[in-house]
């Protein structure tokens, strides 16, 4: 009896393994921006150009998905070296000490409104890990000749001095809160 009990076992998780579906970011379609407050009259937006990211969901559908994201700080991009220097180095991300940033995600719930989502997970920049949610929205799937995409908007706001990016304590010159916005595809593996 113990024997079935455990083949039983073995068969039922090797099937939902196997309606796993693995997707990687694809960086050409895919963009990873943020935006903060400059002397409180403006704001100066940025991305980075070098990231890893991988989803594996359960079917098509986002319950019970999970990210893995990883960031270069070295690709800052404000489109201003001067700027990008600096956020480089101590005063922001000290890029040497900490070279990348990453999120986890631990749960996603959906939120009742159509393909909108709460995605709950663990940001973690300059050795610092944080909880946060981004709202999503689910753009769905497409199959095309380059194979299958899935496509979603993730948006949340941080505080940097959360994460020791405290250059400018008061926050008079560089804003404390920094919206990150990534609109991103996915190519299934």
């Amino acid at each position: 009896m113990k024997n079935i009990i455990t083949l039983v076992a073995v068969l039922l998780l090797s099937v939902s393994s196997f309606a796993q579906t693995q997707w990687k970011v694809d960086p050409n379609h895919s963009s990873l921006n943020f935006n903060i407050e400059h002397s409180g009259i403006s704001m100066v937006n940025g991305k980075f150009m070098d990231y890893t990211g991988s989803l594996t969901t359960n079917g098509d559908a986002l319950t019970d998905a999970n990210f893995d994201f990883t960031v270069k700080i070295e690709s800052i991009n404000t489109n201003v070296d001067k700027r990008d220097n600096h956020l480089k180095s101590a005063d922001f991300f000290e890029v040497e000490k900490y070279p990348e940033m990453t999120f986890k995600s631990n749960k996603i719930l959906a939120t009742g409104k159509p393909d909108k989502y709460l995605l709950y997970g663990e940001l973690t920049i300059k050795g610092v890990t944080k909880d946060v949610i981004f709202d999503v929205h689910y753009g769905g799937t497409i199959k095309n000749d380059q194979g299958e995409k899935l496509g979603l908007k993730a948006e949340t706001t941080i505080n940097r001095f959360d994460y020791n990016v405290d250059y400018d304590p008061t926050g008079a010159a560089v804003g404390k809160e920094v919206n990150i916005v990534a609109h991103l595809q996915f190519a299934k593996q």
